[in-house]
């Protein structure tokens, strides 16, 4: 993943623990599942058009 391995990882989430704090992090994964899930249906919508337009 990126050439990101456990210990990395980890020592990411811990920075974001420390900046954010525990009550605000519920908050930013939810935002970040959101943004994802936006981002994979606009992804597919896209996809769609393009395989409507080369059937025509």
């Amino acid at each position: 993943m990126f050439g990101l391995g456990t210990s990395e990882i980890v020592l990411i989430l811990c920075f974001i623990l420390l900046f954010f704090g525990a009550k605000k992090l519920p908050e930013l994964a939810r935002g970040l599942g959101k943004g994802i899930r936006e981002f994979k249906d606009a992804t597919n919508d896209i996809q769609s058009t393009i395989d409507e337009a080369s059937i025509r």
